[in-house]
């Protein structure tokens, strides 16, 4: 799944345990400019370093997983959480710094030639 938006908050790397690591990024969401939605994304482990070079008010498209889980309190009340887990973001409009995008040549039109009967039977 993915979403483009503006990045409104980035969090710091916080160390759940001596093992877990995540962060959070929080991303306008402006499907109806005049409401627009707060999305929170959560980046785990390695994929904390994404977010390093993200600054508020970038452009970008992130790219996450969602993600559900149960869990049973101490009277055994049952409750769901869900979790938008990123996997990738981009920066939109920024300038690429790496090898540019490749040049692809034109569609070619493989139809018959015109006068041609075309004898494929599908």
């Amino acid at each position: 799944m993915d979403i483009k938006g503006k990045v409104h908050d980035v969090s710091d790397v916080m160390n759940v345990t001596d093992t877990f690591r995540k962060r959070e990024l929080i991303v306008e969401f402006a499907e109806n400019p005049q409401y627009p939605e707060f999305v929170k994304f959560e980046a785990i482990q390695d994929r904390c370093a994404l977010l390093d070079n993200l600054k508020v008010g970038n452009d970008v498209e992130v790219f996450f997983n969602l993600k559900g889980r149960e869990w049973t309190d101490k009277t055994g009340k049952k409750q769901y959480f869900n979790t938008l887990q990123l996997w990738k973001v981009n920066v939109l409009g920024a300038e690429s710094t790496g090898s540019p995008m490749p040049e692809y040549a034109p569609p070619v039109d493989i139809s018959a030639d015109p006068g041609e009967d075309d004898d494929l039977p599908f």
